[in-house]
C-alpha cells in the first residue's frame, strides 16, 4: 500500500507502505541529493512516523533510504537558498507534534532503521532515535555537527551517552568524527552490521519476528524502557505494574497461555 503526499513536484520524497499488514515501511526517496532534509520532506516525514505509530495495524516500523546515503543531514544548500529546516520552523509550516528524532522517541511502535548508507549530522541523529540499527557494510555514521559551526540539534547530545557512555560520546561529538559500519557496531551504535544487499532482507525478517508477538505487550515494554530511562527502580517498578493489570485482562495474553499449553505459535489480534 502506497499513499504519500509529494514533497516536490509530482516526486513523493518520503514513501509509505505498509507490508505483511503489520510493518510500516518508511523510505527517504530523495537520492540525487543523498536524502538530505529539506523542510517539507520534514514535514512529511514526521506525518507518516505519526501515522505508522496511530495505525492500530501497524506493529512495526522500518526506516531506511533510497540510494547511497540513509540521510547526509539538513539540505543545506536549500537552507542557503532560505527554504530549509528554518524556512519550515514556523507555526504556519512546521508539523507542531514535533520533528522526527522526538517522534520516534515518543512512539510505542518498535522501530528499526536499516542504514543503506551514509547516516550524517540530521540523519545520524533520526538513525540513534530508532529502537534498533542495522547497518549495511557501506553505511557511515558522521558526527559533523561541530565541523559545521553546531551541535547534535536533534537528539544526539541526549542519546549518545545513554548509549555508548560519556567519554566515547565526547571522543565522538567534540572531533566530528566518521565510524565505518564496523566501528559503529564495535562503539555499541548498531545492532548488527550486513553485506549491503542483505540489509532490506534482515530488516524485514527482524521487523516480522517483532511483529508476531503480542503488540500489546511489546509497545507497553517500549514504554517502560524509556520511562526507566528518567525513573527510580522503585517508581519504575509500581509504574510495570500497572502496565501489566491492562495486559493480564487482554485477549493477547489469553491466546499466548493457550498457545503454550498447546504447543502451537500464538495468533495476537492486538486486543
Amino acid at each position: 500500500m502506497g499513499d504519500v503526499t509529494s514533497t516536490h513536484g509530482a516526486r513523493s520524497e518520503v514513501l509509505y507502505e505498509v507490508e505483511d499488514g503489520h510493518i510500516a515501511l518508511i523510505t527517504l526517496n530523495a537520492p540525487e541529493r543523498m536524502n538530505t532534509i529539506s523542510g517539507p520532506m520534514l514535514n512529511e516525514l514526521t506525518r507518516l512516523l505519526v501515522r505508522a505509530n496511530e495505525d492500530p495495524a501497524v506493529r512495526c516500523v522500518i526506516l531506511t533510504g533510497v540510494g547511497r546515503a540513509f540521510c547526509a543531514g539538513l539540505d543545506l544548500r536549500q537552507e542557503r537558498d532560505g527554504g530549509g529546516i528554518s524556512a519550515a520552523a514556523s507555526p504556519s509550516n512546521l508539523d507542531l507534534r514535533n520533528t522526527p528524532p522526538t517522534v520516534l522517541f515518543d512512539m510505542d511502535k518498535p522501530t528499526i532503521c536499516a542504514v543503506n548508507g551514509g547516516a550524517a549530522g540530521y540523519g545520524m541523529d533520526t538513525a540513534l532515535g530508532c529502537d534498533i540499527r542495522i547497518l549495511a557494510e557501506s553505511a557511515k555514521f558522521a558526527a559533523a555537527f561541530v565541523r559545521r559551526g553546531v551541535v547534535p540539534e536533534s537528539g544526539g547530545t541526549w542519546f549518545l551517552p545513554r548509549m555508548i557512555g560519556w567519554a566515547k560520546a565526547s571522543e565522538l561529538i567534540f572531533t566530528g568524527r566518521t565510524l565505518s559500519a564496523r566501528e559503529a557496531l564495535e562503539w555499541g551504535l548498531a545492532n548488527e552490521v550486513v553485506p549491503d544487499a542483505d540489509l532490506m532482507g534482515r530488516a524485514r525478517a527482524l521487523a516480522r519476528e517483532i511483529a508476531n508477538n503480542a503488540p500489546l505487550a511489546v509497545q507497553a515494554a517500549k514504554r517502560m524502557m524509556r520511562m526507566g530511562l528518567n525513573e527510580t527502580f522503585r517508581d519504575h517498578v509500581h509504574h510495570v505494574y500497572l502496565q501489566l493489570l491492562p495486559l493480564f485482562r487482554s485477549q493477547d495474553m489469553q491466546e499466548g497461555v493457550r498457545a503454550f499449553l498447546e504447543k502451537r505459535e500464538p495468533k495476537f489480534e492486538g486486543k
